[in-house]
């Protein structure tokens, strides 16, 4: 017998011990029925801290809803009545066809203006105009800002003013430059409390800093607006005052001023060739006599009651027409009149300083219209106050009482 043959009865032994101690193969189907019967419980318990879950969810999501609902709106509302309780609608049986009754109650609407811009080919006048129209109620200015301010009085933003409009004519500025350094500035007001008569000539050069940065192509160094101060500031105490305006402005800065709306109702009454509706196609004489009595206006703190393009509209009709102003600017008589009235007397104390253009150096001549100028405003203001005094009582006349230091003109200095 071989050696093979010897060794099998070993051999089969040893392989049945082996299967013996291996386990068998974990295949499902071998496995009994009752042990099967966890795994589908623990499914049906999943599902069903699922559904606990998501019906938490939906509890949470419903109570935030009525908790906004509730916090939104007072308790109760005139009479006992709680916004929060639903109200069945009655029966609409008949139908109203008497309106007489509620003829006071008729309103016009104030939102939106017909647009008095041509057809454009690189736009949509509509749209334009409703952009425009939207910028002018976001940019809110008010006169009550004094209020806030209980060391300052209404002349001292005059002087500022009449200052700022020097230190333009000095450096060559735009009137748009000025015209948004003193937005700027009344918003900034409008935002603070309790400022000191002494830090008015840091808010006004700060802001004539950041206008002339976002309008002028060759800005002047901030070296020159503390040098204009005589001292008064420092290129830090400016820095510094910047981002305090930046802040508290929000950054806001592209208001639609009342040079641009001059700018626009004269394009729009002298336009005849649309292709170049961008190119000034007005009187340049004519815009800065407008322009003169703007600036003369813009230095009484009452100005403010009205907005820049109501300013603009009535300043254009004291030298033209209602006619006019009704193509240029959409507005009706009904909407400028008590504008108009306010300003008689700055125009006829403006009429009798007719302006000039004047040339600039470096300034092309088709832009010279464009530079602010300044003349004798104070004087002028003080003549307009005087002449209100039978009918604006308690107005204060812009005469310096020391609270700002005004420095000499940029030529004087040695």
């Amino acid at each position: 017998m071989s050696s093979v043959s010897l060794l099998s009865p070993y051999s089969s032994r040893l392989q049945a011990k082996q299967q013996q101690q291996q386990p068998p193969p974990p295949c499902r189907e071998e496995f009994p029925q009752e042990l099967q019967a966890p795994e589908s419980l623990q499914t049906k318990k999943r599902k069903v801290a699922e559904q606990d879950l998501q019906k938490k969810e939906d509890e949470k999501v419903t109570k935030k809803h009525q908790y906004e609902i509730k916090s939104c709106w007072s308790p109760t509302i005139t009479g006992g009545i709680s916004p929060c309780i639903i109200i069945e609608t009655p029966h609409k049986d008949t139908v109203t066809t008497d309106f007489s009754r509620f003829k006071k109650y008729r309103f016009r609407n104030l939102f939106i203006n017909p647009s008095p811009l041509p057809e454009l080919n690189w736009g949509n006048s509509k749209d334009v105009w409703l952009n425009i129209l939207k910028k002018e109620n976001k940019y809110a200015h008010c006169k009550h800002f004094a209020s806030l301010h209980a060391n300052l009085q209404p002349h001292m933003r005059s002087i500022l003013l009449d200052w700022l409009l020097e230190v333009c004519e000095v450096y060559a500025l735009h009137r748009e430059t000025f015209y948004l350094a003193q937005d700027f500035f009344d918003r900034f007001m409008l935002t603070q409390k309790n400022i000191n008569k002494n830090m008015l000539q840091l808010i006004g050069i700060t802001s004539l800093f950041i206008a002339s940065k976002l309008e002028e192509i060759y800005a002047p160094k901030i070296q020159e607006f503390a040098y204009v101060t005589d001292g008064a500031c420092s290129e830090d105490d400016i820095i510094r005052m910047e981002l305090i305006i930046l802040k508290a402005l929000k950054w806001e800065l592209c208001p639609v001023t009342i040079i641009s709306w001059l700018n626009l109702y004269l394009q729009v009454d002298a336009l005849k060739d649309v292709p170049k509706v961008l190119l000034p196609q007005y009187s340049q004489e004519k815009f800065i006599q407008i322009a003169q009595l703007l600036d003369l206006c813009i230095l009484d703190v009452n100005s403010l009651d009205f907005q820049y393009r109501t300013l603009a509209a009535a300043a254009l009709c004291h030298y033209t027409s209602i006619e006019v102003v009704k193509k240029a600017s959409g507005l009706d008589w009904d909407g400028i009149s008590e504008c108009v009235a306010w300003m008689v007397p700055f125009f006829r104390v403006a009429r009798k300083a007719p302006v000039k253009l004047k040339n600039f150096k470096k300034v092309a001549v088709e832009d010279g219209h464009n530079i602010q100028t300044h003349t004798t405003y104070l004087d002028m203001l003080d003549e307009v106050n005087s002449g209100e005094a039978s009918t604006a009582l308690g107005q204060l006349s812009p005469v310096s009482t020391g609270g700002i230091i005004t420095p000499p003109k940029s030529t004087e200095k040695k």
